[in-house]
């Protein structure tokens, strides 16, 4: 399993479609934290996820998110 960084952004005109998309949409990223500017004046959405393949990580977002996202692998780092 990878670690990724799903990168979503939208536009500030998108930002209740945004929201509005997971209404009805099951995945375990849902009722939880996730750190955002769009309350700051960014519209942007970061989450960390397990997954096998970038596909997959982004399958955990409905579709109009999906659509707008990155899904970045990462991996944990020493910072000396």
């Amino acid at each position: 399993m990878a670690r990724y960084l799903l990168e979503h952004r939208h536009a500030a005109s998108e930002c209740t479609a945004a929201f509005a998309a997971w209404l009805g949409f099951d995945s375990p990223l849902r009722h939880h934290a996730a750190p955002s500017t769009c309350l700051a004046g960014g519209h942007a959405v970061w989450w960390h996820v397990d997954a096998p393949d970038p596909e997959g990580a982004l399958a955990l977002l409905p579709a109009f998110v999906a659509k707008r996202t990155a899904a970045v692998p990462v991996r944990d780092v020493q910072i000396p």
